[in-house]
């Protein structure tokens, strides 16, 4: 028994003198980088033969520091926004106008870029919301109901009038292209509606839209919006998909129309998208084909995208810009917002009289001379319309099993 009790603390004093070694180990090379990373930073003229033998000493640990130079240097230049000149820009799209114009099936797949001539930021541009955070600043937030459609998003609802559109692919949740005119059918918002709340208990879903932000109380896996379905009292949810969730809901993300749209597509217009998220979706790039059989892609964005390589044009300058020149090739009128033919008064869901206090967001206020149906309960139960589809699918299950489990 002795002896096993002295095997036992020898084996404890062992593993903790290993687990010291290891924590002094990582300490010095720590150190050691450190130390290189302070030399390499001085001209080589400037370095004393001491600094000179330490580099010398420590080869692996200066590559290292050379490859992460690289992949900095590589980073910093992909986040650069670039122009293109004039002439160049009216030149490429006269490119774009003569692929518009023979292309039988144009899918349009737009991102944050497209939104922020309306004083909506981006997610990476220099000023963008991620672009903020990792420079360790404080992103305000704005009430992003004052917005109203941008020129692009009026140019895309005139092509689509038009039929040279026949799908939008949006990953905005700001519910712009809704109200521009463009029809929901035509339309798959993949992260959301900002202005939509559902009820999942409904069979079908139920949807409710209304004209203020109901995102307000919602967060990652939590969706509730503090209200209930007016028919079965269910708890209403926003249709917002985070990032580590997974959307199935049929309206507003529609990805079985966004699926079928791109299978059909010969040519796709990527405007204002960084498609760093977009790329992950493998149905809207048709990548099981062969190279020759699939869409043929235009890119309009100032910065790098992991799609530039396959775009058969890339087209460097701002959205609205791009949209502006592409209508007048086109000889296409571009049609001027009207807040009084705006679609979400007409598909807005007036609130109970005992959820009028329910959110402190704006609400879009009426045009002049038009009744505020937000405030008319007597017409609650003819709005309330339902749809086909599910819920947020695995990736809020998984969510709600570890709130559970913990």
């Amino acid at each position: 028994m002795a002896e096993e009790a002295d095997t036992g603390v020898s084996s404890r004093a062992e593993r903790k003198a290993l687990e010291k070694a290891k924590i002094l180990q990582r300490e010095s090379e720590r150190k050691i980088f450190r130390l290189v990373g302070r030399v390499l930073k001085k001209p080589e003229a400037e370095r004393s033969e001491e600094e000179a033998s330490v580099l010398l000493l420590h080869r692996d640990t200066v590559e290292e520091h050379c490859k992460r130079q690289v992949r900095r240097n590589v980073l910093k230049r992909k986040q650069e926004e670039v122009f293109d000149d004039a002439d160049e820009l009216k030149s490429k799209v006269r490119q774009l106008a003569a692929a518009v114009k023979q292309a039988n099936h144009l899918v349009v797949y737009t991102g944050a870029g497209i939104s922020t001539a309306a004083s909506i930021p981006d997610y990476r541009g220099p000023n963008g919301v991620w672009t903020q955070l990792q420079k360790g600043r404080t992103v305000s937030s704005s009430d992003l109901s004052k917005a109203e459609p941008t020129l692009t998003h009026m140019c895309i609802r005139m092509l689509h009038k038009e039929k040279m559109v026949k799908h939008v692919v949006s990953q905005n949740c700001d519910g712009l292209h809704l109200r521009s005119g463009l029809p929901r059918n035509a339309l798959s918002e993949l992260h959301g509606n900002m202005f939509i709340e559902v009820c999942t208990s409904c069979s079908p879903v139920r949807e409710y839209v209304r004209l203020f932000d109901v995102t307000e109380r919602t967060s990652l896996h939590r969706h509730g919006t503090g209200r209930t379905c007016m028919h079965c009292c269910g708890e209403l949810r926003d249709t917002i998909v985070h990032f580590g969730e997974r959307g199935t809901l049929e309206q507003p993300l529609n990805w079985k129309g966004a699926a079928e749209a791109a299978k059909m597509a010969d040519v796709i217009l990527c405007l204002g998208s960084s498609l760093k998220v977009l790329k992950k979706y493998a149905c809207l790039w048709c990548m099981n084909r062969p190279a020759s059989k699939r869409p043929k892609l235009f890119i309009v964005n100032l910065q790098w995208t992991p799609k530039d390589d396959l775009a058969l044009l890339k087209i460097n300058g701002k959205c609205d810009d791009v949209m502006s020149l592409l209508m007048e090739e086109l000889n296409l009128q571009i049609p001027v917002y009207k807040r009084a033919e705006d679609p979400i008064f007409c598909l807005a869901t007036p609130l109970r009289p005992e959820e009028v206090n329910s959110h402190t967001r704006e609400v879009i206020a009426p045009p002049d001379g038009q009744q505020d149906r937000s405030a008319d309960p007597g017409r609650q139960a003819e709005e309330a319309t339902a749809v086909q589809g599910g819920w947020f699918g695995r990736g809020y299950g998984k969510g709600r099993k570890k709130k559970k489990a913990t």
